[in-house]
């Protein structure tokens, strides 16, 4: 066993807080706090090792931190717009023992899942703060943090497994898998540069279970998963028709991707070679080891003229890497040739129709920023994190 100081990270969708006239917390420890209705809740309260049967929650309240604790970072959008609360809360010392842990307000639910001590390691959460909002600005869905806090308060963390195998992947995962597609529990993750089929951002998964194109059919398994844990409460109709449901996973999948990459590209209406198109360009970007998202950014920037003649601009530097294959100048010509097929359509609206979809750049703050605070300490990398979470939007 070692000592590890950790952090807590509050979660928005976690912190329900109450409100006072002025959008401020409103201390009322003594008062009935609302209930996660319908969902049923543990009914006792005692804290202690035990199984926890038919409930999905237990209500805890959280362990203060003895040492001093400060505010490291805070989303100034999930304050005022998800909790509700006016920035100037952030100076409080309501809010900042709310956040830590240290009181609780009227309003909240505080829950349990699994066992834990509620604490994570400053490394991951911040890593987990920056890109959520990232992910946010990027217009995809996806759980967020209100706050970041630190405390110097060291916790016994097990540094040995038991030596008993266990698969452990944890990317894609049934758990990590939301039905509204919502982009939840960061830990290992990546963005994929390079596009490679058999990219894995999780070391622990060494059979490439979870690498992108696999992801289609594990989302058809973890699915299966879900229905076969709600069959039991299905009468003999519903599960038929659930299964048929399920067996037209693949094609709405592929319709919706082959959609996806359509927008991607600029092509309008329907063609029979479109799903050939993609695949090629893929399988190109494959080979020559193409930056994906880079490859989409600057097709959106180039030319018609520029494509039919291959003069690709130097800065275009994913062009570049994909001009080498030796089919590149057959995609082209397919390329062109589809564009031409969209009616009505001139190369300035293609290309600002794609650019308005495409980002310009992945945020690569957040490694430096994770390094920076290990680099240089708690207290003295608070601003370098704020500034790279404003960076991020």
């Amino acid at each position: 066993m070692r000592w590890r100081p950790w952090v807590p990270a509050c979660l928005a969708w976690g912190c329900v807080a109450a409100l006072c006239g002025s959008r401020g917390l409103c201390p009322a420890p003594n008062a009935s706090r609302p209930e996660p209705d319908p969902f049923p809740v543990d009914v006792i309260q005692e804290n202690y090792v035990r199984n926890v049967k038919n409930c999905i929650f237990s209500v805890v309240y959280p362990t203060p931190f003895k040492s001093r604790v400060r505010l490291v970072a805070v989303s100034k959008e999930v304050i005022e717009n998800i909790l509700d609360l006016d920035i100037s809360v952030k100076g409080s010392s309501d809010f900042l023992e709310f956040v830590s842990g240290g009181k609780v307000i009227f309003g909240s639910v505080p829950l349990a899942h699994r066992n834990g001590d509620g604490r994570a390691v400053l490394r991951s959460s911040v890593r987990e703060f920056l890109c959520s909002e990232a992910m946010h600005y990027l217009g995809i869905p996806t759980s967020r943090a209100a706050s970041l806090v630190v405390s110097d308060d060291d916790v016994w963390r097990d540094q040995f497994y038991n030596g008993n195998i266990k698969k452990e992947r944890g990317v894609c995962n049934t758990d990590n898998f939301s039905l509204l597609s919502i982009t939840i529990d960061y830990g290992p993750f990546g963005f994929m540069d390079s596009y490679d089929p058999d990219f894995v951002p999780n070391t622990s998964d060494d059979e490439r279970r979870y690498k992108i194109g696999n992801q289609a059919s594990v989302g058809q398994f973890n699915l299966s998963k879900l229905l076969q844990a709600l069959k039991p409460l299905l009468d003999p109709r519903q599960k038929q028709l659930a299964s048929q449901i399920l067996k037209g996973y693949g094609e709405h999948y592929y319709s919706r991707f082959t959609e996806l990459f359509k927008t991607k590209l600029g092509l309008l209406g329907e063609n029979e070679n479109d799903n050939y198109l993609i695949a090629f360009l893929l399988k190109i970007m494959e080979d020559t080891k193409a930056d994906f998202t880079m490859t989409f950014r600057e097709l959106s920037e180039i030319t018609a003229d520029q494509l039919k003649e291959l003069h690709i601009p130097e800065e275009f530097w994913a062009l570049q890497d994909l001009g080498k294959h030796e089919l590149f100048s057959e995609w082209v010509t397919m390329y062109l040739l589809r564009l031409n097929s969209n009616n009505r359509d001139s190369d300035a609206k293609r290309r600002t129709r794609m650019a308005t979809y495409e980002v310009l750049r992945i945020k690569k703050c957040i490694t430096t920023m994770v390094a920076s605070a290990d680099y240089v300490g708690i207290d003295n990398s608070a601003s370098h994190i704020q500034l790279c979470i404003t960076l991020s939007h």
